[in-house]
């Protein structure tokens, strides 16, 4: 499947795995990146040398493009971290919750292609007159910090307002190759995943997280700012609930992150495998999060996702 986004990224396939932060590691990037897809690192809890690490440790197991993202609201963290995508190798770089006005020349300078991720027109319309060279439209059906409109409606809005300038990547709720074939169908040049790149052996968690995605329905997820101060779509629980009942006990972001922290609710960024309490927990997840039933290998999905695409879209011919 080529399209806009494959011949920028230099990729086979239009499959993007996202940036979670405290999930997508180098595991999961370099197995995604290597099957012809593109991974990128969640670059949000990472300390800079750990960055650093993580970026060598994706270039030693591929030399497969591959993406940082880092989240523009968290305050110096783009600028602590953005020598060490320009000197690693790294061939994209995504920015979560705006748009780094002052940093894009310095990536094109080195070669780096500057995407961002988008939640509304207006927020795509402003990325690309900043210079980003696509955008992903995510829909509230996302995991992780999420905005109010759905992928179905937002995706070809956005795709009229910059789709001749730029690709449009889609995101939310999309899990498999059906979801791939809506997006081209759409106007999209390809996808972006994250949700179901979580129950992936080569994803990084803390013990319970992937178990409580193949068991959870699709009504499963809520729309809270308990864990960071901002809306972020994650698996309803007992902490969840705590702050639906009394929401004047929420703090701003990022004050809110560190009292999901102190309380130990927030342990993303924390080793595989640690242990938490699953019913305090946070753990970002996607509407879809309801058809997965297994842990699948990384680059296996990517894979699957593309010929169930191929297949779909032939069957429509």
């Amino acid at each position: 499947m080529r399209t806009r986004l494959t011949d920028l990224l230099g990729i086979e396939h239009p499959v993007m795995c996202a940036g979670m932060g405290g999930v997508s590691y180098h595991r999961l990037v370099a197995a995604v990146s290597e099957a012809g897809g593109i991974g990128t690192l969640g670059a949000s809890t990472m300390r800079p040398d750990e960055l650093a690490d993580e970026i060598s440790a994706v270039r030693s197991a591929t030399a497969k493009p591959f993406g940082v993202d880092l989240l523009t609201a968290i305050p110096d963290q783009v600028e602590a971290g953005i020598h060490h995508v320009i000197d690693g190798g790294a061939s994209l770089f995504v920015a979560g919750l705006g748009v780094p006005r002052d940093i894009v020349d310095a990536l094109h300078h080195a070669g780096i292609i500057v995407a961002s991720m988008c939640g509304k027109v207006r927020h795509a319309v402003t990325a690309v007159a900043s210079g980003c060279d696509f955008v992903v439209a995510q829909g509230t059906e996302a995991g992780g910090h999420t905005g109010t409109v759905a992928t179905m409606a937002l995706v070809p809005q956005v795709v009229d307002a910059v789709g001749e300038q730029v690709p449009v990547v889609a995101a939310g709720g999309i899990f498999d190759g059906r979801g791939l074939a809506a997006a081209v169908a759409l106007g999209a040049d390809g996808v972006w995943i994250g949700t179901r790149f979580i129950a992936t052996p080569e994803a990084r968690a803390v013990a319970g997280y992937k178990d409580a995605l193949v068991a959870s329905p699709e009504d499963s997820t809520v729309v809270t700012r308990a864990y960071t101060g901002k809306t972020c779509r994650v698996l309803r629980n007992e902490w969840t609930q705590h702050f639906d009942e009394h929401p004047d006990e929420l703090q701003p972001f990022p004050a809110q992150v560190l009292a999901s922290m102190s309380a130990g609710a927030n342990h993303l960024g924390a080793p595989d495998g640690t242990l938490v309490d699953v019913e305090r927990e946070f753990f970002p997840a996607g509407q879809g999060v309801g058809a997965i039933d297994s842990l699948v290998p990384a680059g296996d999905l990517v894979h699957q996702i593309v010929a169930d695409a191929e297949r779909t879209l032939e069957g429509l011919r």
